[in-house]
């Protein structure tokens, strides 16, 4: 999934339990975050904190 231009994103969704747990990998550096969400949250608002976890990441990495 293409996010903000910055890059191709694969994302994963499992249950567990009571919870979410979504994964998300950019495929150019094979760096891999995962969240934790409420199962009541819609995909797109748990694939946007994911996203956005990942991308924290990926900035913080490449500032050293």
């Amino acid at each position: 999934m293409p996010a903000s231009g910055k890059g191709e994103y694969l994302l994963e969704f499992h249950q567990v339990g009571n919870v979410v747990k979504v994964s998300a990998l950019d495929t150019a550096t094979n760096i891999e975050v995962s969240i934790v969400g409420d199962p009541a949250a819609s995909q797109d608002e748990l694939t946007r904190v994911a996203v956005q976890k990942l991308e924290y990441v990926l900035a913080k990495k490449a500032r050293g």
